[in-house]
């Protein structure tokens, strides 16, 4: 009986390890260098989940949907380039700050599923290591990704459609568009400003279908207040881009932990068309919560708390 207690105790301190997830399991990284309210912050065993209103441009027009833009710190294999989860060494293991952004509209009858992870490293202005993106609807879907390797970045696409089919493919090592909502949670004074060469968005490139590619775009920041928006002064980022008509403008919080409060992007609203029309996302709700562990019927009652109806 002794025995079986002793291998009962065992198995239930595994079980609690692997019930453990995202900011609850830090690498060292996470002590250099930060300052002890970032600290307080990102690593109190909770993520960030924020609401926005969506008015998606799509096909030419409006659509209304739900935006989500979830931030969480977690320890990463840099030579796998996955989540660390288990093992007895974690040497290859850095923190980085993970953002999943889902988009969630309708066109007529069917539906847009869209989800981007990026995966950046805190402490230091290292480059983000890799981003994911994977759209679904009724016509068919798509997924890419982007892994830093040998100080670049290599792409694959997989796509339903004829014209992208499958793709390998390799990009200078730049800023990419994806990382930028983490670059402004972990220190917004160190967004280039001026002219830079850029990737665009994934979940951008999925709906316009452009080619992956460098682009040059000029960067602007800006500060102002907007009550409607927040208490606090506003801080924007903008993009520019030059060779086609696309502007990003991100607005933040402009004291810590610097919550991103609204995004649009202006692009024309179809190929054929030069009319340039606007999405927009507005947060409407945020709340700190340990997430994955929240997955019973229990806790659907929180995706009220979140603003979200389904």
């Amino acid at each position: 009986m002794k025995e079986f207690k002793y291998s009962f105790g065992i198995l239930a301190v595994v079980l609690l390890i692997y019930q453990v997830s995202c900011s609850e399991i830090n690498s060292q990284e996470m002590n250099n260098g930060l300052s002890q309210e970032f600290k307080d912050y990102w690593y109190a065993g909770q993520g960030e989940l924020n609401r926005y209103q969506l008015q998606q441009v799509r096909y030419g027009e409006v659509r209304e949907g739900d935006a989500v833009l979830i931030f969480v710190t977690e320890d990463f294999l840099t030579d796998k380039q996955v989540k660390y989860e288990s093992g007895q060494s974690n040497a290859n293991a850095i923190s980085v700050l993970k953002l999943n952004l889902t988009r969630k509209f309708l066109t007529g009858i069917y539906p847009y599923s869209m989800m981007t992870s990026v995966f950046t490293p805190v402490g230091h202005q290292e480059p983000t290591l890799k981003v994911t993106t994977s759209s679904q609807e009724w016509c068919g879907h798509a997924y890419s990704q982007l892994n830093l390797k040998s100080n670049r970045y290599e792409g694959i696409l997989h796509s339903y459609f004829q014209e992208e089919a499958d793709r390998e493919f390799n990009l200078e090592q730049v800023l990419l568009e994806d990382e930028i909502w983490a670059r402004i949670r972990l220190d917004p004074s160190k967004l280039p400003t001026g002219e830079i060469r850029i990737i665009p968005g994934t979940q951008f490139q999925r709906l316009s279908h452009r080619e992956t590619e460098v682009e040059i775009a000029t960067a602007s920041i800006d500060s102002y207040r907007d009550k409607a928006l927040s208490s606090q002064t506003l801080t924007s980022y903008q993009i520019d881009y030059r060779d086609f008509g696309r502007i990003l403008k991100i607005t933040f919080e402009s004291d810590f932990p610097y919550e991103i409060v609204a995004w649009e992007e202006q692009a024309p609203g179809d190929p054929a068309s030069s009319e340039m029309l606007i999405t927009r996302a507005t947060r409407t709700h945020s709340l700190k919560s340990p997430y994955w562990r929240q997955h019973s019927l229990a806790d659907t009652v929180l995706r009220k708390e979140l603003g979200l109806k389904q």
